[in-house]
């Protein structure tokens, strides 16, 4: 069996952090403590860095693409994706043209993961009716896959203006913006990705990862199906990563119970339970503990769906301190990743010269040298990442 060509990702909605006397950050230290993330995964090898979108309080990130294009200045290999962008409640056309400019800052490494939502705050905020939540998806997606080829587009709906032989700027220097979309598990959702020809990453929050191979075959039988190409699949799920797996339950259970219950709270779940989380981390598809243990996680999961990327949610557990959730993304890149691809030995992709993760203080900048050259990505298309 050939070596599987993985990539390694992380994700946050930008979670208010706490300060390290316990004080809960500003939305403005927790946007920079974002950047700062990014940066360090950067600094280690990290693939891409994919930032949600949220408009509720305990979420710094309304609009990833600026924090991203922010993050374009100060980094040079990680790719910058959205995860996800909510298209339903957004315009195609703003979509595009945000993500080709976020593109250009980074020379080429922007990517979009469209998704409907799993959260519908910003339907109301912005104006839409949940009642149009199948019909606004389905235009808008359309739109946006006509929007990448770069050429005029002629286009009527029922949920925007029409537009006729219209151009849209910025274009790209590849020619094409990466686009992946992401899915919660509805086959409906699958299929329509394999017929847009996008790439798939699927939203594992929960349960083995394996029921969800189904879902994999189903997007490349579909895919051949369409005459599309069925591109290696994603999955991104939560976890945390500290020095031993004791420390790192410890630090993630309090903020992410209270996450999980605010949430289930307004979806009639009961309280989380702590066996249910010891549990769930154990057999399911919370990836919490020290970067062997997550590693083999990882390496399981890629290995029953055949996936081409990874991501993790980093940050679900709101009250984790700052400091903390730095030194998981270090571990991720210096620990984790290695770990994961020792998994399969003659993996063939050569991955980038990572910092000696004993030499330096997780907090501290002035020795920051990012390494890698200006890694431009493949001028493959790949497809959208979030609920959809």
């Amino acid at each position: 069996m050939d070596a599987p060509h993985v990539e390694f990702g992380i994700d946050s909605f930008g979670d208010l952090p706490r300060d390290d006397q316990g004080a809960i950050v500003s939305h403005a230290e927790a946007i920079r403590a974002a950047v700062a993330e990014a940066v360090l995964a950067d600094e280690v090898g990290i693939d891409v860095v994919a930032l949600g979108e949220h408009h509720l309080p305990e979420f710094a990130i309304s609009s990833p693409e600026t924090v991203l294009a922010g993050i374009a200045t100060v980094t040079k290999r990680i790719r910058l994706a959205s995860g996800v962008t909510v298209l339903s409640s957004d315009d195609p056309v703003r979509v595009f043209q945000r993500f080709a400019t976020v593109d250009a800052l980074s020379g080429g490494r922007a990517e979009v993961i469209l998704g409907r939502g799993s959260f519908t705050e910003s339907f109301p905020l912005f104006g839409y009716d949940l009642k149009d939540y199948e019909v606004l998806f389905e235009e808008k997606i359309d739109l946006f896959h006509r929007l990448l080829d770069e050429t005029p587009v002629t286009w009527k709906g029922t949920t925007r203006a029409a537009l006729h032989a219209a151009d849209v700027y910025p274009k790209t220097e590849s020619g094409r913006l990466s686009t992946w979309v992401g899915v919660g598990g509805t086959p409906q959702s699958v299929i329509r990705t394999a017929r847009y020809g996008f790439r798939l990453m699927l939203a594992i929050i929960g349960g083995a990862p394996d029921r969800f191979a189904p879902y994999v075959d189903l997007y490349r039988r579909a895919s051949e199906e369409f005459g599309t190409t069925a591109q290696p699949v994603g999955l991104h799920s939560p976890g945390f990563i500290a020095s031993s797996d004791e420390e790192a339950k410890e630090l993630f259970y309090p903020g992410y119970k209270e996450t999980r219950d605010r949430i289930g709270a307004l979806r009639g779940w009961p309280p989380l339970r702590r066996e249910e989380f010891n549990a769930e981390v154990d057999h399911g598809s919370l990836y919490v503990g020290s970067a062997e243990t997550v590693a083999s996680k990882i390496a399981h999961a890629v290995r029953v769906l055949d996936a081409g990327r990874f991501d993790l949610i980093y940050s679900s557990a709101g009250t984790v301190s700052a400091s903390a959730r730095l030194r998981a993304v270090e571990l991720y890149g210096t620990q984790v990743i290695p770990r994961s691809e020792s998994f399969w030995p003659n993996s063939p992709r050569p991955r980038p010269e990572r910092r000696d993760d004993h030499h330096r203080d997780p907090r501290g900048r002035e020795d920051r040298h990012p390494t890698g050259a200006s890694g431009r990505r493949s001028r493959i298309p790949r497809p959208d990442l979030r609920v959809g």
